[in-house]
């Protein structure tokens, strides 16, 4: 069975690797076009391009797929496995493949459609998410399902630990799909009907912290935006990276200070305690965050740095 990748972040890298390892043949790689990267625009290839020419493996990065079809046929897979690959396909090309497009999904269906999956569940204070091995149809992510690896979301775990811990459950998944794909010894699920839910790229701008909402839902923000695009808050001129945050227990004295303190205010100026801003059920404490210009420090070294202080109010 000669199979087709196309995929394109780090979170498509060990997929890959661990089906080459398990002896399926990879007859190419389509990935995305190379872009610049950092202040000077540096061209970059994409992560799986890099791990696919280290193995040999002929790499296709068309402008747009759809206009491909003789060159996809030239490769002549059976099959075709997409892993946030980052472009739609149309059914000329899913007709390319004998044996159909398998798409690695980085969540819940039907639950978790979309672009942001890994975030969203994050943001959205999900408790559970997962892996899911579905056939790639024309509508977004309803296809039929092969395979699903349920995983608990650790209470602390951001983005980017948690896209870690899915790219390897998705690298296991795909090799026991492709195995039954095989072997022709499956049987396909279809999604529910109902809970259908489809989310949409993360920008900058959902990062604001709102100090208005609980300390859950902004810790929650926090974790599902780090490492990007991270969670930030503005007071006037002054912008904050947030990168890390808790529910703080406040003491008496900070209680009384929280009383009438409006939601975005900082309520304490003691190093010691560390940043502590209310919300709308208490306060939430910054341990790692970024001032303009900055590196990212804790919440204590801002305020000994004087880059916050007590009385600040950041806006909702």
């Amino acid at each position: 069975m000669k199979i087709l990748f196309a995929g394109t972040p780090e979170f498509a890298v060990l997929p890959l690797e661990n089906i080459i390892k398990n002896g399926f043949d990879v007859v190419g790689v389509v990935t995305q076009a190379d872009k610049p990267q950092g202040r000077k625009g540096v061209l970059t290839p994409p992560p799986v391009k890099v791990f696919a020419l280290e193995k040999g493996i002929p790499v296709f990065q068309p402008a747009k797929i759809k206009e491909e079809i003789s060159a996809l046929k030239a490769f002549g897979a059976d099959i075709m496995v997409t892993c946030a690959y980052g472009q739609i396909l149309t059914q000329e090309v899913l007709d390319c493949f004998p044996k159909g497009v398998w798409n690695i999904h980085a969540g819940l269906l039907p639950f978790y459609r979309g672009a942001s999956p890994i975030q969203s569940c994050i943001i959205n204070g999900e408790r559970e998410t997962g892996v899911s091995i579905m056939q790639t149809e024309l509508g977004l992510d309803c296809g039929d399902i092969l395979c699903v690896k349920k995983t608990e979301i650790l209470e602390s775990e951001t983005y980017g630990q948690l896209s870690e811990r899915l790219s390897a459950i998705g690298a296991e998944l795909i090799v026991e799909g492709l195995k039954m794909l095989e072997k022709g010894e499956y049987t396909l699920e279809k999604q529910a009907s109902d809970g259908v839910n489809v989310v949409r790229k993360i920008n900058k701008e959902q990062g604001k912290i709102d100090f208005s909402k609980s300390a859950k839902e902004i810790v929650d923000l926090v974790r599902g935006m780090n490492p990007a695009p991270i969670a930030y808050m503005q007071s006037g001129e002054v912008k904050i990276n947030v990168y890390l945050a808790e529910k703080a227990t406040l003491t008496d004295e900070e209680q009384a200070v929280w009383a009438s303190a409006v939601c975005g205010e900082v309520i304490s100026d003691k190093v010691k305690r560390g940043l502590l801003i209310k919300c709308a059920d208490g306060a939430v404490k910054l341990l790692q965050a970024q001032a303009s210009g900055g590196k990212v420090m804790s919440g204590s070294d801002l305020l000994n740095g004087r880059k916050v202080q007590k009385g600040q109010v950041f806006s909702c």
